[in-house]
Formats: C-alpha cells, sequence, structure tokens
C-alpha cells in the first residue's frame, strides 16, 4: 500500500530534493507531473527533472506536490 505525504514547508522539499523522492504534482486537481524529482526550489518556484533534458517549472502557489512512499 502506497502513502502520498504533502510537501508544504521548505524542509519538506529539502527533504524530498535530498533524498530524490519521486513526487506527483496537481494543479487545479489535475495530475500535471508524476515521477519527477526536486532539482531546485525557492518560495516561488519548484524545478522539477523527469528526464536529461526535461524540466519543468511549477508555481508553489498554485500547485499541490505529493511524495509517494511505500509502505513496508
Amino acid at each position: 500500500m502506497a502513502v502520498n505525504r504533502r510537501l508544504e514547508t521548505d524542509e519538506d522539499f529539502a527533504e524530498a530534493q535530498e533524498k530524490q523522492l519521486r513526487l506527483r504534482v496537481f494543479r487545479d486537481d489535475h495530475l500535471v507531473d508524476a515521477g519527477s524529482v526536486i532539482v531546485r526550489f525557492d518560495a516561488d518556484t519548484v524545478v522539477l527533472q523527469s528526464g536529461v533534458g526535461d524540466l519543468a517549472y511549477h508555481p508553489r502557489s498554485r500547485c499541490e506536490f505529493f511524495e509517494l512512499r511505500r509502505q513496508r
């Protein structure tokens, strides 16, 4: 079974970046990105990378970010 954890604080984003956790991103209740890792983030924007040259920029204020953890 999987557990979704919402990323809200800078500490949450820093932990996900450090551990290179895969994320799901929702905007307007639609899944817009899945399986990417955080490259950079600041107070306004989160930059995700899903491939070698595939970067996506998501505004923190308009999106919801979730880490997907699998229970053991």
